[in-house]
């Protein structure tokens, strides 16, 4: 299966074509008990040297696939985000590439340098200085001394870890170590960069250093990059791929595919909020749905209709809440908590009605209450709202856990690069 290449033509014709790694119908398995895995350990190890080298597809007793049947292409200065959920098989298939673990089946061709970025600093010598680590790691990723030599102080300068290059590296904290160890392999010049969940590394000033610097290996370098950052995956790469339970699931532009991903994970836990839902109301007394309780939430336009599947940022929207209460209520407060999906379900807005000034009365039926946003300022990607209902005293009556939804780019009001929508207007004063 090959993979859409970038849209951009920073690059020649000739390098677009140019294919640096390929990755054909690979499988690994694995065995989750620990006797039997060193049981098939040495009978595969005896068939190897007897030349009777196991080639079936069957799985043993215990075992299970972590990749089966995964094939792909990496272009040059193509980058390819890879995205599925934990177990899903993505660490297993950088390791392959990287040469740490060999397939079961299939076959990789690498062409040129491969950095593998999967545990930084995991190599580092704990006794040895970090200027000792430097040369230790960067000549196992196949650089001489002189070419060490030469790139010394820009890995140092890029690691910022100033006078603790001299101190033995069990001195670092993790950060420390993880920066000298993204900092000595991208200056490698690598022809592939493997980049497993570490960009999460430092503080956001070095993190964004880190995505620059990326973009600028771009020129001369493909990567893979794997995060549960769905706006990572957007920003960085130029194509990706879906895996599930060790399966290509779907291939294509990234925002194509983590909006299928994320999906199905919307999907699952829908269907597990429902019933984790219906069962706190059957088992517990904690809130008070018997007196009022959420029916719906809708996000809607200024018309009225719904747009859970379309909402767009910096657009006039609003959100609908249904509510039935079952006896006359005075004083009913409303809240919501919003996350943001992508970026470690960091809380990005919360708002009550109570806070500002507007608490409700209700007879006893089914009612709406519409929250307007003139412009919604969220931008592009995937939240999580959480909405209470309570009257004074903190006395919940119901709690929706968990209302997922997707935010659109608006292309007429863009939002890249920036935390939130900014309504404004560009005006010449006369």
């Amino acid at each position: 299966m090959t993979l859409l290449t970038s849209d951009q033509d920073t690059f020649e014709q000739s390098q677009d074509d140019e294919v640096v790694l390929s990755v054909k119908n690979v499988s690994k398995r694995f065995c989750r008990d620990l006797k039997k895995s060193l049981f098939y350990g040495i009978q595969d190890i005896a068939g190897e040297v007897f030349g009777a080298q196991r080639t079936d597809v069957e799985l043993r007793k215990g075992e299970f696939w972590a990749l089966n049947d995964v094939s792909f292409e990496l272009r040059r200065g193509e980058a390819l985000g890879l995205v599925g959920a934990n177990g899903a098989g993505k660490t297993t298939l950088l390791r392959i590439i990287s040469g740490l673990i060999k397939p079961d089946h299939g076959s990789v061709e690498v062409k040129g340098r491969v950095a593998p970025l999967i545990a930084l600093g995991a190599g580092f010598n704990p006794i040895l200085t970090g200027r000792e680590n430097i040369y230790v790691n960067m000549s196992i990723l196949g650089l001489s001394k002189q070419e060490i030599d030469e790139r010394f102080d820009q890995v140092v300068e890029f690691a910022e870890i100033g006078e603790a290059i001299d101190a033995p590296v069990q001195s670092y904290s993790s950060g420390m170590a993880a920066r000298l160890g993204f900092a000595s392999a991208i200056h490698t010049k690598p022809d592939i960069l493997l980049i497993d969940e570490v960009l999460a590394v430092g503080d956001m000033k070095f993190r964004a250093k880190c995505y620059r610097h990326l973009a600028m290996l771009r020129k001369t370098c493909s990567f893979i990059l794997v995060s549960h950052d769905s706006n990572a995956i957007l920003a960085v790469s130029s194509s990706a791929i879906y895996l599930s339970k060790g399966k290509l699931i779907t291939s294509g532009k990234p925002k194509e595919v983590v909006s299928f991903y994320e999906n199905q994970l919307l999907s699952e836990k829908k269907d597990s909020l429902k019933q984790s839902r219906d069962d706190n109301r059957e088992t517990s007394n904690r809130f008070h749905a018997d007196i009022a309780k959420i029916l719906s939430i809708d996000f809607c336009d200024l018309e009225g209709n719904a747009i859970n599947n379309n909402i767009r940022s910096g657009l006039p929207t609003i959100l609908k809440i249904k509510i039935q209460a079952n006896k006359f209520l005075e004083g009913l407060r409303v809240e919501i908590l919003i996350h943001d999906r992508a970026n470690m379900n960091q809380k990005v807005l919360r708002l009550s009605s109570y806070t500002d000034e507007n608490v409700f009365a209700l007879d006893e039926g089914i009612h709406e209450i519409n929250l307007f946003f003139p412009f919604l300022c969220l931008k592009e990607g995937f939240y999580d709202a959480k909405i209470y209902i309570s009257l004074e005293g903190h006395f919940i009556l119901d709690v929706l856990e968990s209302h997922q939804f997707e935010l659109i780019e608006n292309t007429s009001q863009n939002t890249i690069d920036s935390l939130y929508f900014q309504p404004r207007e560009w005006i010449i004063p006369k």
